[in-house]
């Protein structure tokens, strides 16, 4: 499914500062994965170089068998990348439907377009036809954009930190979406500090000072992750 190789991310601030190095990982078809670590670690950095909105440095990134290093965003999209920002874009003129439409790149019926909309928490006839503007709350437009994801139907979607915003209802609901929205063909990968959320993992992935510092399943994982150390302390679900 995805390969990364090597991957290596440096940001120039007054002088090289190396954000992501000796990332290697194989991501597998049919699994939920979730990256997480501490905030500046570098794991939404890390989703940003896979979907090609930031450049590597150095390495090398596979997808299905291709090489798509120096591939753009819109020619990974259009492979089958999907990718839901932690801050969704507002859209002046365009409504929902209109995105799911976009999304799924077919025209929708409105049962279909209601069906993403519900599948996300949402009362579809409220919104089917609202504008993706500043009437919507972050809440509201995060569960549009991941309606759009869900429509898109892409082999390997991306989510960055899509519990921002997400209210307790919501966020429930949400682990439930993961662990259906994949099957055989399709791969999540999730940015993410919440524990809720690492029930939905098939694999968690820890990155610490910009190297994977461990792997594993939940289960395996999760015991480590509350004794390893006070800056990697997760957030709890209030928070």
């Amino acid at each position: 499914m995805l390969t990364l190789k090597n991957i290596k991310f440096s940001a120039q601030e007054n002088g090289e500062k190396v954000i992501l190095s000796n990332i290697n990982f194989d991501f597998e078809k049919g699994k939920n994965y979730v990256i997480t670590g501490a905030n500046g670690c570098g794991k939404s950095t890390l989703a940003k170089i896979i979907m090609g909105i930031y450049p590597l440095s150095t390495g090398q990134i596979i997808f299905n068998g291709r090489d798509i290093t120096r591939l753009s965003i819109t020619e990974r999209a259009r492979l089958g990348i999907g990718f839901a920002f932690q801050q969704p874009v507002r859209f002046k003129g365009l409504t929902a439907r209109i995105l799911l439409e976009q999304a799924s790149g077919k025209k929708l019926t409105t049962a279909q377009a209601c069906e993403y909309l519900s599948s996300v928490g949402l009362c579809a006839r409220d919104y089917l036809d609202r504008e993706l503007n500043s009437t919507l709350s972050g809440g509201e437009l995060k569960r549009i954009e991941l309606a759009g994801v869900l429509a898109r139907d892409c082999p390997l979607n991306i989510f960055d930190e899509p519990e921002a915003g997400i209210d307790i209802w919501s966020f429930n609901s949400l682990v439930d979406i993961f662990k259906k929205s994949i099957n055989g063909n399709r791969t999540n990968i999730i940015i993410s500090h919440q524990e809720k959320l690492f029930a939905s993992a098939d694999e968690i992935i820890l990155i610490k000072d910009g190297e994977i510092a461990m792997h594993g399943a939940p289960a395996k994982i999760m015991p480590k992750l509350q004794n390893f150390g006070k800056c990697d302390k997760l957030r709890s679900e209030n928070e």
